[in-house]
């Protein structure tokens, strides 16, 4: 037992039941009943209230006039950046680069830390195949390898140590579980899927979240095969806290205890409370329910005590370890007036320059030499947008903190280049006059780079569309653009999803899958189009070439009649780009791909080397991608699983050999009594630049 433990236990054995269920309860408000709450010790934490100096005159309340002094536990939804915002979550995926999203992480925690939020609810770990679905750009994309190592390294960055060795902030890993599963990409409609699923695809970053440090869990607003997810004891006690034994809190999502009785899972609020306590949900999230029925419920069974104690005590441990009871108040000198400093910025620039993936280059014609392209226009709904280039959940950034494209060409290319500046639409309607307007700059100059995608209510939670394209107004002004004019055509993306636009790639001479990038959105995207930052970001997710594709990713199962017919009679089956792809402004070969033995034992591990050369005049970075297939098990395995890659930086000319060890971890299944086996047989290896290219080997296990 830690001494946080103990401490907790002291704290509770002092409790009267009335403020152990105040430990349970947290409000998305803040007026003049829920402070009598706080003052009263009924209350146990917050979100939604902003600001060192409002957040200090709570916690006196909680602490100094409570009988206990027990502080609120402050939380907020701190998803990628705070006053500082980074790439939207599906970006830094793209980076694949752990390392980056730690210290992203790890600003944003600092700068929420500051204003007293304590807890964010973050990261989002949900596995997710339906890009119509609006959460997928708070997403980390398809693959469970990926994402399971963004979680964890996301954990870490936002509960690394503040200056007292308290972590910063408490992680939450949400939702869970099976969010990313549902139905039509509809939020909060049903999921439905074989345990297999679950336990393959849906859980494994849940497990790395937590086995990095995560402090609490966050149960799901969806139902899972029949039962929704915050009255699901099997995932919240059976599996959670019995199984992986963690020790953290559970919250729910906003309501979702209430919101069984809208499932059909619960009678009335009463009812939903009970089977919510029951399931393994320790603190309710603004329903209220908790508050207004846990006493009468414990009355009449006395025997939920028992889970009401360890709710409490859960909560009370995260809170001693996070140093609240030394530490309650923060300073209130006001950060707003500060402004970002040089480094978080800095950061936030490599960010998004890392994530941007460089999709299409014909002719080379990218990185643009200014020597050639002396008058460049800037085009698009987004070339100049301040608040939607954060994307969603970014309620702490501030639009006049944001580079925007135009800014930066203004400050890293004028007055050596000619710059101009048209929109030339809007993001959903067109302009009157505008394409005329843009046509004619176009044709005045020598290139044009177009900045279009999605605004950002058009995307995270609960903006779901029925179709992946561009809006009908930025497909106009692409074509006329190309139709009516000679200039060479470079198109940035800004999205949170991918966008099935193959007539897009048809048309435009360059693409650049761009995200939502953040604050520094600008700086990365002349940074690449210039070439002072060679692309290197990856597709984290399949970009399918239409809507109808749906669900499209690389590790399929092979089924039964493999290519024996086209997928679709109306549409080629491949996707528009496979995930793991992305360009670079120099080239890479592999060559010697190699075991040091190619038969091994079931508890062995062989190793695998590839040479890679950058062949290419530029210096640049190759993200070197492992598969496997397992071709013959007791389950069914997919066409290919990521079991590994590596980034290299190479100058031209530049040889590496890049190492890569295959052992049970990698080679094992969940056999049919879903227990991880490793079995005989014998498997495809791949090592390439995505997941479908690459030099193949084999290797037998015996």
């Amino acid at each position: 037992m830690d001494q946080a433990e103990q401490r907790a236990r002291e704290l509770l054995a002092r409790m009267t039941l009335a403020e152990k269920i105040g430990q349970t309860v947290q409000y998305g408000r803040c007026e003049e009943r829920e402070r009598q709450l706080v003052a009263e010790g009924r209350i146990g934490s917050l979100l939604n209230v902003h600001g060192a100096k409002k957040i200090n005159e709570l916690q006196r309340l909680a602490v100094e006039q409570s009988r206990l002094g027990i502080p609120l536990l402050i939380g907020d939804d701190v998803i990628h950046g705070f006053r500082t915002i980074f790439p939207i979550p599906l970006g830094e995926a793209a980076s694949w680069d752990p390392e980056a999203m730690e210290k992203n992480a790890r600003i944003a925690a600092r700068e929420a830390a500051a204003e007293g939020i304590r807890w964010t609810f973050a990261p989002m770990v949900d596995i997710t195949r339906d890009p119509r679905w609006g959460r997928i750009a708070e997403s980390t994309g398809e693959d469970v390898y990926l994402s399971s190592l963004a979680a964890a390294a996301k954990v870490k960055g936002f509960q690394s140590p503040n200056e007292s060795g308290y972590p910063a902030v408490a992680a939450c890993v949400k939702h869970f579980a099976g969010y990313g599963f549902v139905e039509g990409g509809r939020d909060y409609d049903t999921t439905d899927m074989s345990e297999r699923t679950l336990r393959e695809t849906v859980l494994p970053p849940f497990a790395h979240g937590i086995r990095a440090g995560a402090m609490s869990v966050m149960s799901a607003f969806s139902e899972l095969n029949g039962v929704p997810a915050s009255g699901s004891r099997y995932l919240l006690r059976d599996i959670l806290k019995e199984e992986w034994a963690f020790d953290g809190i559970v919250v729910s999502d906003w309501e979702s205890i209430e919101e069984l009785i809208h499932h059909g899972y619960a009678e009335d609020r009463r009812d939903s409370a009970l089977k919510g306590l029951a399931a393994g949900v320790d603190m309710d999230m603004h329903s209220g329910v908790y508050l207004d029925h846990l006493e009468s419920i414990i009355a009449e069974h006395p025997e939920m005590m028992e889970l009401l104690d360890d709710a409490v005590l859960r909560i009370l441990k995260v809170k001693f370890r996070l140093g609240l009871f030394e530490n309650p108040y923060v300073s209130e000198d006001d950060p707003e007036e500060i402004g970002i400093p040089a480094a978080h910025l800095e950061q936030a620039r490599d960010s998004a320059r890392k994530s941007i993936v460089l999709l299409q280059n014909d002719d080379g014609i990218l990185p643009l030499d200014t020597g050639r392209f002396k008058k460049l226009a800037l085009i698009g709904p987004l070339a100049d947008d301040r608040h939607n280039t954060m994307g969603c959940w970014a309620w702490k950034g501030r639009d006049e903190d944001v580079v925007t494209v135009w800014d930066a060409f203004q400050s890293e290319l004028a007055p050596d280049t000619q710059v101009f500046h048209e929109p030339g639409s809007g993001i959903l309607e067109e302009l009157p006059g505008g394409i005329d307007r843009a046509v004619d700059l176009a044709g005045r100059c020598d290139v044009a780079v177009v900045v279009v995608g999605e605004s950002e209510p058009m995307t995270g939670e609960h903006y779901n569309v029925a179709s992946i394209t561009l809006p009908a107004c930025q497909e106009r002004l692409i074509r006329e653009l190309k139709s009516r004019t000679f200039t060479p055509v470079v198109v940035i993306l800004m999205n949170g999803r991918p966008l099935a636009a193959p007539w897009l790639h048809e048309l435009a001479d360059a693409v650049i899958e761009a995200w939502h990038p953040g604050t520094a959105a600008g700086y990365a995207v002349v940074d690449v189009l210039t070439g002072a930052h060679n692309p290197s970001g990856r597709l984290p997710v399949t970009v399918p070439r239409a809507t109808g594709q749906i669900p499209m990713y690389y590790n399929r199962k092979n089924t039964g009649r493999p290519h024996l017919y086209e997928d679709y009679i109306d549409c080629d089956d491949s996707p528009l780009y496979p995930f793991g792809y992305g360009l670079s402004y120099t080239t890479f070969e592999y060559a010697d791909l190699a075991l040091d033995k190619p038969v091994i034992g079931k508890d062995e591990s062989a190793n695998l080397s590839v040479r890679i050369r950058n062949t290419g005049k530029r210096a640049g970075e190759e993200t070197v991608q492992l598969y496997i297939r397992d071709l013959v098990a007791s389950s069914t395995r997919p066409v290919r699983e990521l079991k590994g890659f590596s980034k290299v930086f190479l100058e031209p000319g530049e040889s590496r050999v890049v190492h890569f060890a295959l052992g049970p971890d990698e080679l094992g299944l969940l056999d049919e009594r879903m227990a991880f086996t490793v079995e005989p047989g014998k498997f495809h290896i791949w090592v390439g630049p995505h997941s479908e290219e690459g030099l193949r080997t084999e290797l037998t296990v015996i």
